[in-house]
């Protein structure tokens, strides 16, 4: 349990660094250098994701069971994924569901990490899914409060946003969806998520 809750302080410890202090944050990357912020950024995101993987692992070989749920609860879980995959390819688009969400990755996190809570119940799923879904409530309360960017403007109008992109994260995340329910969930994580 140890080398998770290190991945997990580590990972969230450098992703919060916006939400607690932005300025501080802006302030270190001009002093040593963006390049050097962002490759001492990623080498701490890797090593903190590498550790709650690792952890995970050893944390399911001898499970602490903090309540069950009912097996109906799987088929709800399968529902709140639907969209978490076209959420996800969304954030990458600049489409009408980008603009209507605002943070299409932080609800596909919220949503992903919800939909495990409700169906996996040992102590290592709720630090590991109850972190994920804490850490990204508060960014989304932290990104609300910063200064919204300039509005793409066309003639003193707002550009009217295409529909392609939308359809693109829709098609590509449903079928990331299936890929993962009949055949990439049981293959990197061991659990057959059928209902």
């Amino acid at each position: 349990m140890t080398t998770l809750l290190v991945g997990l302080i580590l990972f969230f410890g450098v992703h919060s660094v916006s939400i607690v202090s932005r300025r501080w944050r802006d302030s270190m990357a001009s002093r040593i250098g963006p390049g050097v912020w962002r490759v001492l950024y990623s080498v701490v995101s890797l090593l903190g994701f590498y550790l709650i993987v690792r952890g995970y692992s050893l944390a399911r070989h001898d499970p602490v069971v903090l309540y069950q749920t009912p097996h109906v609860m799987r088929y709800v879980t399968a529902v709140l994924m639907l969209p978490v995959f076209p959420l996800l390819i969304a954030a990458y688009a600049p489409g009408r569901i980008k603009a209507a969400v605002k943070h299409p990755m932080l609800a596909a996190t919220k949503l992903w990490a919800l939909a495990h809570l409700l169906v996996n119940g040992t102590l290592a799923d709720v630090l590991l899914f109850g972190g994920f879904l804490l850490w990204a409530a508060a960014d989304r309360v932290a990104v609300s409060r910063r200064p919204a960017p300039a509005r793409q403007m066309f003639g003193g109008k707002e550009r009217a946003r295409s529909k392609v992109p939308d359809v693109i994260a829709i098609v590509a995340g449903l079928a990331l969806y299936v890929l993962f329910l009949g055949w990439a969930h049981v293959r990197l994580f061991g659990v057959v998520p059928t209902p």
